[in-house]
């Protein structure tokens, strides 16, 4: 029933645009010779009038399939631009064109000036007919927005810029209206895109925000780097008016650049450093074909690096996790964005030995990315018994697996809590650091840990709580004022641990390059910001003090360690530590045994193998 009623409707439309240009032809025709006497009718010689009489019939026929080839029947007017345009020039010139010389041909005599009048005629009642529904879309369109509550401010003034100007103005449900453009173009300022101003660079920003009444602000420069990114951010924030952004460049290179793809602006945005870059060639090279079994593999970390993995077309992808719920979710994320995937979910603790070893004995893994791991500072400082058997003894196990069963590359996942620790979770990972040195002196596998800071947006990282916080109405809660931290997003995360398998050789730590570190506070007031509430007015700070085992600062070396480069410039290779090995696994046999009997002493038998970590009160 829709069908009949579609083409019924698609006929009528042509029928009617059929018989208007057959009007038009006749009316461009008589009115061309109106022109040429001046609109004296009784002035036109009579042979003029019947020569364009007799040839009406050819004239209309001309026009009709020369706009029937030039698809003047098939466009959707509502929406016609630039190309529909061309099309109505080029296809009423040719039928002008063309009846002039069937003209001479039949030997019927014009005026000269005719055929420059009818060319002329025939493109403006064309153009009318064909744009006239679309001017009367756009008039509507405007009295529907015109009381629009949201007045938009657009940084950019690119082809980014120009897309999103485009589908605010042009849609009905749009609740925005654009009031100006910034852009740090001198030649672009003063200049219209689609009726709105350029009023300037990022320095009229606060200054325009406040004149226009602004309400969003939307940089839509794809292209910039994160510090552009970061400055524009800075200076927008002082406006009060809510932030938004497109993704990144490969949205524009792909054509993807529309509504749609706009975001709020993150916190990620404030870091002030473009994302780490990673030889993805080498990777893709290093993973494809292999069996690959990742530990911990449904965390943060971990699912990211199985999502990446699947990705470099592995033989086999493993993954490992005593959690059901997040294994679940990875492996149907996966299944449906990878159905080719040779995938394999295994619910195991790899505090567990013989599991671990039926494991990599039935499966033969060439390498292993190690992520599992109690890693909360607070939590394990009141449970650091359970810190010691899954983050020590889970790496000595899940790592002696390895050896035994011909792993190629064991690559654990470390943290900045290492160095001079002052929490269990720290120093245990210290102590699986020491663990993975030695372990790589005795055995043919090439066993590297990657060591890198705070991570944005996982579990138990400070940003969701502090969303939390104020979508509860605060307070949001910072340590203290000089509270300082190290950021990197999860895909750079990830993207070192994964270049880090690539360029180990064995025994390395590897350490990122992360840029300048970041205040909490500052941190919280971007992000209360960013959210559209005032510091203070709306959203109160409050400081808490250092939670047991943190510290103000947090180092990615030790000092003993040294450090050069890779042939990636943001990632460093640590010097090991010397240490006595034989005396260091007497020593864990002891810390086993404690735990085992949830011994009270086990933060001094930590600090007899870790001299650095120092516990706080």
């Amino acid at each position: 029933m829709k069908k009949i009623e579609w083409n019924y409707k698609l006929i009528t439309r042509r029928a009617f645009l059929i018989t208007y240009d057959i009007i038009a032809v006749i009316c461009s025709n008589f009115l061309s010779l109106l022109l040429r006497y001046e609109f004296q009718l009784d002035t036109i010689p009579e042979y003029f009038m019947n020569a364009v009489w007799l040839h009406l019939p050819v004239s209309i026929l001309i026009t009709l399939a020369i706009f029937y080839i030039f698809r003047l029947y098939h466009s959707l007017w509502a929406y016609a631009g630039v190309n529909e345009m061309q099309n109505i020039l080029v296809a009423s010139f040719s039928s002008a064109a063309l009846q002039g010389v069937t003209l001479l041909l039949f030997d019927r005599s014009v005026p000269k000036s005719y055929y420059f009048f009818n060319a002329f005629l025939l493109v403006g009642f064309t153009v009318t007919s064909r744009f006239a529904y679309r001017f009367a879309r756009e008039a509507r369109r405007k009295k529907h927005n015109k009381n629009n509550s949201i007045s938009v401010m657009i940084v950019g003034a690119g082809d980014a810029g120009n897309t999103i100007i485009k589908e605010i103005n042009s849609s009905y449900f749009s609740t925005m209206r654009i009031r100006c453009i910034i852009d740090d173009d001198p030649q672009k300022w003063g200049r219209y895109i689609q009726g709105i101003k350029v009023v300037g660079g990022r320095d009229r920003i606060v200054e325009n925000a406040s004149l226009h009444e602004i309400d969003e602000i939307i940089i839509a420069i794809p292209s910039a780097g994160r510090r552009t990114i970061k400055e524009i951010v800075e200076i927008a924030q002082q406006t009060n008016c809510k932030l938004r952004t497109l993704p990144g460049m490969y949205q524009l290179v792909n054509g993807e650049v529309d509504v749609s793809k706009i975001r709020d602006v993150d916190v990620e945005d404030l870091l002030g450093r473009d994302p780490i870059k990673v030889d993805l060639d080498s990777i893709l090279g290093y993973v494809k074909g292999k069996t690959v079994l990742v530990t911990g593999g449904g965390g943060s970390i971990g699912s990211e690096l199985c999502r990446q993995i699947a990705s470099h077309q592995p033989k086999q992808l493993i993954i490992l996790d005593i959690y059901e719920n997040n294994a679940y979710e990875i492996q149907q994320e996966l299944k449906i964005k990878y159905p080719d995937l040779n995938l394999l979910v295994l619910i195991a603790s790899v505090r567990n030995a013989r599991r671990i070893n039926k494991i990599f004995a039935t499966y033969k893994p060439d390498i292993v990315y190690h992520a599992a791991a109690h890693k909360h500072v607070p939590l394990m400082e009141v449970s650091p018994d359970e810190a010691v058997k899954n983050n020590v003894f889970g790496t000595w196990k899940t790592a002696q697996a390895a050896a035994d069963n011909g792993v190629k590359k064991f690559v654990m996942i470390s943290t900045d809590k290492a160095v001079n620790p002052t929490n269990v979770m720290g120093a245990t990972k210290r102590i699986c650091e020491m663990i993975i040195q030695t372990f790589n002196k005795y055995y043919e596998t090439e066993f590297v840990a990657v060591r890198f800071g705070n991570v944005l947006g996982s579990n138990g990282s400070v940003i969701p709580l502090f969303r939390k916080q104020i979508e509860a109405g605060g307070p949001v809660t910072v340590t203290q004022p000089d509270f300082i931290r190290y950021f990197m997003t999860i895909p750079e995360a990830v993207s070192l641990v994964l270049q880090a398998g690539v360029y180990a050789k064995g025994g390395e730590i590897f350490v990122l390059d992360m840029g300048e570190p970041v205040k909490l506070l500052d941190l919280a007031r971007n992000l209360i910001r960013l959210s559209g509430y005032k510091v203070d007015d709306d959203i109160r700070i409050e400081f808490t003090g250092l939670r047991p085992g943190e510290k103000l600062y947090e180092e990615l070396l030790m000092s003993e360690e040294g450090m050069k480069e890779t042939r990636n410039k943001l990632i460093h290779i640590g010097k090991p530590i010397e240490f006595d090995e034989r005396k260091f696994f007497v020593q864990l046999k002891q810390l086993k045994d404690a735990v085992e009997n949830e011994a009270d002493d086990i933060r001094s038998m930590i600090q007899e193998i870790v001299p650095t970590y120092v516990p706080k009160e």
